[in-house]
């Protein structure tokens, strides 16, 4: 049987040995499972989160996890970035990513892990105390957009997004983020195992390749939650628009920063939440 921890790097997937009940009739066959590996992320050499990940595209990710979590502020406090695959011989494959950021950024990193010394856990999204959850979003700046998007730009996205999702076609079982013109044409599309995860990577690689992330919209396969629309507000994009539904706080966070937030978005309808 094929190891189930076994995979190329940035290969996405793995085969794996299954059987196939249907009908009362047992197939032995091959399926594809998503990869989900721990990615260390390490600020100036002291690591600062573990997250699990498919592991494609880390260098757009760790970007884009560093500016939506608020560690830097922009692409040019990263000074380096090394990505490392530890496989052979692990009992868990893993990879780390070491950034280097500039010692502003790192001083105010610090002095976060320092706060949290002491502190008794609430359990809510990884964080030791209710008072440093971040509810307070930017305001997403008005630069004209919606006077040019597209009455059918979300029927569009919708109609376009299983073409870029090749490993979720393969899987059934990866969430997608992906990048949209006005007109709703995606230019950029990235998978993950976490939703979250996804849309750090499009994040990344919108820094990375210096778009201007005020003229377009992310498109998620996912529910909209609070924490994407928070890390959509921290880069300004003004619309968030998701297949499945959003929570209250997801809404509550998006018209606070001015983000348009549509949900339930098909070929053919949307609801519309967020206020612009």
């Amino acid at each position: 049987m094929n190891d189930p921890l076994d995979g190329a790097d940035e290969r996405g997937v793995i085969e794996q040995e299954v059987r196939r009940h249907r009908n009362g009739i047992v197939d032995a066959t091959v399926d594809c499972i998503g990869q989900e590996w721990p990615v260390a992320l390490v600020f100036n050499g002291i690591s600062h989160a573990v997250m699990m990940c498919t592991p494609r595209e880390l260098e757009a990710f760790a970007v884009g996890f560093a500016i939506s979590e608020g560690i830097v502020e922009r692409g040019s406090d990263i000074r380096d970035i090394e990505v490392a695959f530890h496989r052979d011989g692990a009992a868990l494959p893993y990879a780390h990513v070491e950034l280097t950021i500039v010692q502003q950024a790192f001083a105010a990193l610090k002095a976060r892990r320092r706060a949290l010394a002491g502190r008794t856990g609430c359990g809510v999204c990884g964080i030791e105390s209710i008072d440093l959850l971040d509810l307070s979003p930017e305001r997403v700046p008005a630069t004209g957009f919606f006077e040019r998007l597209a009455p059918d730009a979300i029927a569009r996205a919708a109609h376009e997004l299983p073409a870029h999702q090749a490993l979720t076609g393969m899987t059934g079982g990866l969430h997608a983020a992906a990048w949209c013109d006005a007109g709703g044409a995606i230019a950029l599309a990235f998978e993950d195992v976490g939703r979250h995860n996804a849309l750090d990577k499009l994040i990344g690689r919108l820094v990375l390749d210096r778009i201007d992330t005020t003229n377009g919209f992310v498109f998620l396969s996912s529910r909209a939650s609070y924490e994407l629309v928070r890390k959509a507000a921290r880069v300004g994009i003004p619309m968030v628009a998701t297949i499945s539904a959003p929570s209250s706080l997801a809404i509550a966070i998006a018209q606070q920063a001015g983000i348009r937030l549509v949900s339930f978005c098909r070929e053919t309808s949307f609801v519309e939440y967020g206020a612009a």
